[in-house]
């Protein structure tokens, strides 16, 4: 593979909590313009990786190296200077602001006016334009005027996934984004990120594996903080340590189903 591709690389990535390993020589390579997604049980280590990426952790050892460059020592802020952004870890919106008001502040941030609170609405409304696109990539234009705390839950989603749009991001860290969603949730938001991806690269963790199946290219399967498994999906559904790792959880996922 040309090591122009690979936009995010990790080498030999350990996190150690007072001797717990949470995350055991963990290698990624993320490529340009891919749908990359980590999945893996419980306490696999996943968000642990994510937090690392995005350095609200500090590696214990290894490198992180994004476009080329070594970040592993870099802030939170430096990180997404350089297009790193991440959503879903908390609900990333304002709830008593409007939908569109809520991208608007997305947009002043990449503009870096974030801070001119005091510039007037008038000069805030030239962005208009640009978060009303934005809300129509997402499915949302029509709401631009609802107060963000009235929308459902799939829809907040939807909102965070506009807003994070609007920084601009070289590579989208979607943390969970179908988590608590209904049936007809997870199929709308799963179509989107479908969608903004396609001229974008996403890393993904998700638990849902229908999800995973119809829109991830590449899935690195993680347990006990290790990489066991990475491929297309045809590939690691199959793989015998994929399936072991899986197995209580499935089986209790069935007799949920059933009883």
């Amino acid at each position: 593979m040309n090591g122009d591709d690979v936009i995010l690389e990790t080498r030999d990535l350990v996190k150690e909590f007072k001797g717990f390993v949470a995350v055991s020589g963990v290698n990624l390579r993320v490529k340009r313009g891919q749908i990359h997604a980590l999945i893996g049980p419980n306490g696999a280590g996943k968000t642990t990786v994510f937090n690392l990426l995005t350095k609200f952790l500090i590696p214990t050892r290894g490198r992180i190296l994004f476009e080329g460059q070594d970040i592993t020592t870099e802030k939170p802020a430096q990180i997404a200077r350089r297009g790193v952004i991440r959503s879903f870890q908390i609900s990333a919106t304002f709830p008593h602001l409007s939908v569109l008001e809520n991208v608007r502040i997305g947009l002043q941030r990449e503009l870096g006016t974030s801070m001119h609170f005091w510039r007037s609405e008038r000069s805030l409304d030239q962005l208009n334009g640009r978060a009303l696109e934005l809300l129509e990539t997402v499915g949302l234009r029509e709401h631009a005027g609802t107060v963000t705390a009235e929308l459902p839950y799939g829809r907040k989603r939807a909102l965070e996934i506009a807003t994070t749009l609007a920084l601009n991001p070289k590579l989208m860290l979607l943390d969970e984004p179908t988590q608590g969603m209904g049936h007809e949730d997870v199929e709308r938001v799963t179509q989107l990120i479908k969608r903004v991806a396609a001229n974008r690269t996403v890393l993904m963790v998700e638990h849902n594996m229908n999800v995973v199946a119809s829109i991830a290219d590449t899935i690195s399967v993680l347990q006990r903080g290790q990489v066991i498994a990475e491929g297309p999906y045809a590939v690691v559904s199959k793989n015998p340590q994929v399936l072991e790792a899986y197995m209580g959880s499935a089986e209790a996922q069935l007799e949920g189903a059933h009883g």
